[in-house]
């Protein structure tokens, strides 16, 4: 196979923008006024993106531990603050447990991934490193964006069942529980179903740019297996952790359901 790839140059980049006439024809045929939206989105995510192009060339020139930390609690820290961020519901603390969560779970799985089973050397070489860390905080998030909206909704919603339960002499992990339960199935569903149609509908982003780079499909395939393995387990925890924190916050030691705690998030229906 050809080691190389074929670079792409900014002119190109300008013509591919030309496939959003697509978006832009179907929002001004059937009026439905995404247009500015839509081109505020593209303009961002691309000098987004090149932005960051840019820095992780230096960073990668640097073979520094410093710099590969800083970019990765960085990126945790966002990936924290987007989780929270996707939820009608908050409660005090809300943010500094979505951070906990996802830093705890992406790092301990990444890190567990890079010592035990990939076996980089360096431990901090950002060609591994940063991309798919980012590819595990940005599934996490998901998982715990879900995780959390699917137990306050849950709690809210059933407030006088659970209190019920409360009042009859359960215990709050005994009210809580299926609350807990559904939460954390609910958001384990989209990587189950992703895992599930992996390889026969979709062809993932890590493979394919793998592929593109010149790297062997059969190797390319157990870069991703491995990873959407990290995904898995990341998620899982990051959604056990954040939900777990969520109770407590949610259920005093005195085996009271307090909702006086959660508020709807301004610009939520």
């Amino acid at each position: 196979m050809n080691p190389g790839y074929l670079q792409i140059s900014l002119g190109q980049l300008a013509l591919a923008a030309g496939l959003l006439a697509v978006n832009l024809g179907l929002s001004f045929a059937l009026k439905l006024g995404i247009e500015r939206r839509l081109v505020v989105a593209a303009v961002r995510m691309s000098v987004q993106l090149l932005l960051i192009g840019y820095v992780l060339e230096w960073i990668f020139a640097l073979d520094h531990p410093a710099p590969v930390l800083a970019v990765a609690l960085a990126m945790a820290a966002m990936a924290g603050s987007a989780a929270v961020k996707r939820t009608s519901h908050r409660f005090a603390g809300i943010y500094w447990d979505s951070l906990v969560s996802v830093l705890g779970a992406a790092f301990l799985v990444s890190g567990l991934a890079f010592a035990g089973i990939i076996r980089v050397e360096p431990w901090y070489e950002p060609q591994y490193v940063i991309p798919m860390l980012g590819m595990v905080l940005g599934n996490t998030l998901n998982g715990i964006s879900l995780g959390l909206e699917n137990f306050m909704e849950g709690v809210a919603e059933r407030r006088g069942f659970i209190e019920s339960q409360l009042a009859l002499g359960a215990s709050r992990w005994e009210a809580a529980h299926p609350e807990i339960r559904r939460a954390l199935r609910v958001g384990m569903i989209p990587t189950i179903n992703s895992m599930m149609v992996m390889g026969l509908v979709s062809l993932p982003g890590m493979m394919t740019g793998q592929i593109l780079g010149g790297v062997r499909p059969a190797d390319a395939v157990r870069y991703q297996v491995v990873i959407m393995f990290m995904i898995a387990s990341a998620t899982a925890l990051g959604m056990f952790c954040v939900v777990l924190l969520a109770f407590r916050r949610l259920f005093d030691a005195q085996h009271r359901l307090r909702t006086d705690r959660l508020v709807v998030a301004s610009g939520s229906k």
